[in-house]
Order: C-alpha cells, then structure tokens, then sequence
C-alpha cells in the first residue's frame, strides 16, 4: 500500500478532487495546513509599509491505494491539476503504508482501504 501526500494551493482543490475522482479514488483527506518552502512567505504592502507572511495557507491532500501501479497516475492527475508555474504550487510526497485497520469491523490491509 501506498500513500500520496499533496500540499497544493486551497484554489487548486476543487480541480485536484475531481481528477481524482475521474480516476475512480473518490476517499481523499483534506486537512488545512500552513507553511513555507524556498520562498519562505510573502512580502505585502499595509498603508505603505512592507510586511511579511511567513506561513501561507495550503491543503494537504492524502489518498491511499493498495496497488502502486496507480501511485504514478494519480500523481501525474495531481500534479497536472494543481500546478500554476509559478513558486508555492506545492509538493507531492509518496510512502509505503505497513498496514491499516478499518476501526468500525475491525478489517485489516487491503480490504480495510
């Protein structure tokens, strides 16, 4: 099992989820987040002077699938949909799941997804 981690842009959500709903992943996890890369924030104006935004805000998207041959489409979907060109389009991140349990019956692995 795998899972994909997507920081993306709130803006960019609506069309992340319906790319992933095409591919047929409808159960996602959305969580706001805050946060900097390179760019560490922005730089504003307020009434003439410069001010710093150093967290901007993002979502996390997360989805776990049981085969690995799909982790390339729906990273390929995420990123095509999520990107804008330009600096704090995010990151998508992968890793292995060892298990999960489904609280409600008690399912353990793949059925439990």
């Amino acid at each position: 099992m795998r899972k994909i981690e997507a920081i993306i842009r709130p803006e960019r959500v609506s069309e992340v989820k319906d790319a992933l709903e095409k591919l047929g992943y409808p159960g996602m996890t959305l969580t706001e987040v805050k946060g900097h890369g390179k760019q560490k924030g922005l730089v504003q104006q307020w009434r003439g002077r410069p001010y710093r935004i150093e967290f901007l805000p993002k979502v996390k998207i997360e989805v776990v699938v049981e085969n690995g041959d799909v982790v390339e489409s729906l990273v390929q979907a995420i990123a095509e949909k999520a990107r804008t060109g330009e600096a704090g389009d995010g990151k998508i991140f992968i890793s292995s799941i060892e298990d999960v349990v489904r609280i409600r019956t008690g399912e353990r692995g793949r059925t439990a997804i």
